[in-house]
């Protein structure tokens, strides 16, 4: 008798020991995971790649393009530039619109929204 409660005490104990073995695997593949993916672009509203190429190539003279990407400073030069040369200036805001187009997603978010390049 007491050899069938031992039994049962093992079986217990060793279905146990493989559940707590299969958690902690999947612990270290969610860690893993988590560790490979952290500072990839994965939001899509973080990402604001074509509403600044947009922007800047339609309104690239007064700058919003910059605002939108958070470059304050950087936006009020461009009004600037865009009034001292009369308007040529704009030119700026056309190749930064057309550049933030032609960059890959990830590209432009670690170029312009991790690294925060201000220009070109």
């Amino acid at each position: 008798m007491e050899e069938q409660e031992n039994t049962g005490y093992d079986s217990t104990k060793k279905s146990t020991e493989d559940s707590a073995e299969n958690i902690e695997q999947q612990a270290k593949q969610a860690a893993n995971e988590f560790k490979e993916g952290w500072n990839q672009a994965t939001n899509t509203q973080e990402n604001k790649k074509v509403l600044a190429g947009i922007l800047g190539i339609v309104l690239g003279c007064f700058g919003v393009h910059k605002f939108i990407l958070g470059y304050t400073q950087e936006g009020i030069i461009q009004i600037v530039i865009t009034i001292v040369t009369c308007g040529i200036g704009s030119i700026i805001g056309l190749i930064e619109g057309i550049i933030y187009l032609t960059k890959s997603d990830e590209e432009f978010y670690q170029t312009y929204q991790v690294g925060k390049k201000g220009w070109f």
